[in-house]
């Protein structure tokens, strides 16, 4: 009788294992490309992520694993190569812009809500800036959940989570949306 009611828990376990998950790369997802995470890589995202006491913390742990998600998706696609920003790329095959960043970090985010490992915020959908008209940027993003923080936040906090500034493999920049929109680029950057 335990051995039945166990089965649908192991069955769940095993839908995990060692997740497919597609990335885009050489500007606008002009190629797409399935890379795996086995179990290990899965398990040690969530043992980073599960330590999160509050949203600040998770989400300094969601820029590490995010860039670590690129480092692995690079052992299996030439994105290795990827540099930040456009211009240090060269044209390189596994090239990436902010349209291929946005997709793939939302795919990662979208990867890791399933499993339940934010408890502090929730995916979404890419989100686009545009201050003149060709300066458009896009990035992922994410919602903190729970209650509205005080009368002059009267809706949740964004935040974008861009891979774009940064080299493959490095932390996600993680800023308030507001901050993005009006342009603002990471520090050192």
């Amino acid at each position: 009788m335990r051995a039945a009611a166990a089965l649908p828990l192991l069955l769940a376990g095993a839908a995990w294992a060692n997740a497919p998950l597609e990335v885009c790369y050489n500007y606008g997802c002009a190629v797409e490309e399935i890379v795996i995470f086995s179990d290990s890589r899965l398990n040690w995202a969530r043992e980073m992520l599960i330590v999160a006491r509050t949203p600040e913390r998770e989400r300094e742990l969601l820029a590490l694993v995010i860039g670590q998600l690129y480092a692995w998706a690079g052992e299996q696609t030439p994105i290795w190569r990827d540099r930040g920003g456009n211009l240090d790329d060269e044209g390189v095959n596994g090239s990436m812009d902010c349209i291929d960043h946005s997709t793939t970090t939302t795919r990662f985010l979208e990867m890791i809500a399933r499993r339940g490992w934010l408890r502090f915020h929730r995916v979404l959908p890419p989100q686009r800036r545009s201050r003149f008209l060709f300066d458009q940027h896009f990035s992922a993003a994410v919602e903190e959940l729970g209650p509205v923080r005080d009368a002059g936040h009267p809706e949740p906090e964004r935040y974008v989570v861009d891979s774009w500034f940064r080299n493959n493999g490095e932390p996600a920049v993680i800023m308030p949306l507001e901050k993005w929109l009006e342009g603002e680029e990471p520090h050192g950057d």
